[in-house]
Order: structure tokens, then sequence, then C-alpha cells
């Protein structure tokens, strides 16, 4: 395959948050903050041995950062797992004539283990049948969507681009979250993928600044309608001349809940 955008914006966010967390800990290690901290009442301590230090908030982690909370119920004694994990970005499976509402509904929805996949409980020391989901805990600041347009396929033993139609909305509202409560968010950019299959293609971008929207592919730059957005919903044929996609979207949250 080629250069992949996904694998390339987490690559990215991932080098970010190491140079980050470096400049922290070295701003810390510097001789004007190695003296120890006066306090009301006295120096600050050190820590105690052991105590394992928290790792910095980056900007990173405050811009794109959410939780997810694994849940799984045991069928059998009816004690719930839950198991929290953040994340960056969500990968979303995609359906032909679908929106990301349903897309991200469909993440969140339960799914039931049993035969071979089988929970084991640690109530009833055995494997169980169980239900699973995901739930969003903690909606990030800036909510990246990313759409899973390649997909293997064993009966042609490759990988194929799937051309879906997949709406997404200029305002969105993630109605998962943990406490019931919609988040609001804003579409402020989008990464197309312009071509046929995996192993070929190139990318284009458009991005929503002050109140426009522009359209970059590599130094050309100009401003597109944003009607213009609704050619890279994908293809409601599976055979089509259209081969640009929207591939990954960038929400913004608008602050407010409702």
């Amino acid at each position: 395959m080629h250069q992949d955008a996904h694998e390339f914006l987490n690559f990215l966010l991932n080098e970010l948050v190491d140079i980050l967390e470096k400049e922290s800990s070295a701003a810390k290690d510097s001789p004007q903050s190695s003296s120890p901290e006066k306090a009301p009442n006295g120096p600050v301590q050190p820590l105690a041995n052991g105590v394992k230090k928290e790792p910095p908030v980056t900007l990173v982690h405050k811009s794109f950062q959410g939780i997810l909370t694994n849940e799984t119920r045991c069928l059998r004694c009816e004690t719930v797992t839950a198991r929290d994990e953040t994340f960056l970005d969500l990968s979303v499976d995609i359906e032909q004539n679908s929106s990301i509402t349903s897309c991200l509904k469909n993440f969140c929805s339960t799914e039931t283990l049993n035969a071979e996949d089988k929970f084991f409980c640690d109530k009833c020391c055995s494997l169980q049948e169980a239900q699973k989901r995901m739930k969003i805990k903690k909606a990030p600041h800036i909510l990246v969507i990313h759409l899973k347009r390649f997909k293997y396929i064993e009966q042609l033993g490759r990988y194929k681009k799937l051309s879906y139609r997949v709406v997404f909305p200029m305002e969105l509202k993630l109605s998962n979250s943990s406490d019931d409560v919609d988040t609001e968010y804003s579409l402020f950019a989008v990464v197309v993928h312009v071509g046929s299959g995996p192993n070929h293609g190139h990318y284009v971008s458009l991005v929503k600044s002050h109140n426009h929207w522009l359209f970059f592919d590599d130094e050309n730059v100009e401003m597109v309608e944003e009607q213009t957005l609704q050619t890279f919903f994908g293809t409601s044929h599976e055979y089509s001349g259209n081969t640009d996609h929207g591939y990954i979207l960038f929400y913004e949250g608008l602050g407010g809940k409702s």
C-alpha cells in the first residue's frame, strides 16, 4: 500500500507527544527548576522512592484525547467489567448509503461474545457468553473520525477500497457519551483520498478558515463553496468515475452541551 494518511496522522501526533514530553521534562530538570520550590509552609518535598510521576498533559492530549469505556457484561452472573482507554481518533466501519451518525452508533453498538469468542469471567472463573460494547466516556475537544475505506477481502486475497457513500454533516452531535449528554461539533477539515484502490492514489484536503472553505492539492490552494464537500461523500454505485472520497474528518467541539 502507498503511504496512508491515517497512519501518518497517528505517527505525527505520537511524535509531537514525545517531543512535548521531552521538552517538559527538560524544563523541569533545568538548573532554574532544580532547586526546591518554595511554598507558603516551606519547600516542596520530592516524591518518595517508588512513586511514579504522571506524564505531562501536552497540547495534543488537551486537543485530541478522549476516553472510551469498554464494558463487558457476563450473561451468566450479570457482572459488568469496565476498562477505560484513551484515544486520539476513532476508526469506524462504513456501510453503503450511511452517515457518520449511523457509523458512530454502530461503533458503540452491543456485540455478543459466544462460541470461540467467549469472555473469561473472573467471578464465574470460566469462559462465558457475554455482551460487549464501547462507550465514549469523555469526548475530546477535537474529534477525529477515520473512515475505514480500505478493507481486506478474503475472496480477492487483497485490500479493496470501499467507495461507499457516507454523508458527513457540517454540524454533528455525539450522543453516545456515557452521561447521555450530547456534545456538539462543527466540521472544520476533511482529508480526501483520490484513487480507485489502496495501492495508489493521492490525498487532498479541505480546511475551513475564517468561515471560508479552502481546497489544498499540494502547492495549489483555492477557495470553494461549502456544498463542494458533498462531492466527497462517496458513491452509491460500486463502479463510478468518482474516486474522490472523504477519509479523515476533523470536528471541533463548540464548547457548550445541550
